[in-house]
């Protein structure tokens, strides 16, 4: 199955915003919480709410948001690694926040997601949401639209 990119990295500012066409599918299936990459956090911080937050890191956006916006990018779009947040303490940390912040920059920037892994969150945050404002009837018709689309390209 067809994978896509999730992040797209900006050099200049170095920091991440999510890739426009992963964007567009998440918000069609209904993977967008407060971002559109709050799901994945969750993985990355073993599997639990605190991965949510793996991009809430408000003062490190601030100090970028004048080169942003010369750049054509809102800073509330700017997602920034923090290495502090890829550790907790237990027992390590084993690496310095530099090689932290390089390594995680190398998996975002190469962070592809296959279109069944998407489809199987959107169909799992769904079913939560039956009953409530925010359900999608038609998620089913929506996913074979992005499957007919895929295989198009």
């Amino acid at each position: 199955m067809k994978t896509i990119r999730v992040f797209k990295y900006i050099d200049h500012l170095d920091c991440f915003v999510v890739n426009p066409s992963y964007k567009s599918i998440a918000d069609y299936l209904g993977l967008t919480e407060w971002n559109e990459v709050v799901w994945i956090g969750r993985f990355f911080a073993l599997d639990n709410d605190y991965g949510e937050h793996w991009f809430d890191n408000w003062e490190l956006r601030d100090k970028l948001e004048v080169k942003a916006g010369e750049a054509g990018i809102t800073y509330e779009e700017l997602l920034v690694i923090d290495p502090d947040r890829f550790k907790d303490n237990r027992d390590g940390p084993v690496h310095s926040d530099e090689e932290r912040k390089l390594f995680w920059t190398d998996v975002l920037r190469s962070l592809e997601l296959s279109l069944d892994l998407l489809f199987h969150q959107a169909r799992k945050q769904n079913r939560k949401k039956e009953g409530k404002e925010e359900y999608i009837e038609d998620l089913e018709t929506r996913i074979a639209e992005i499957i007919r689309e895929s295989e198009l390209t």
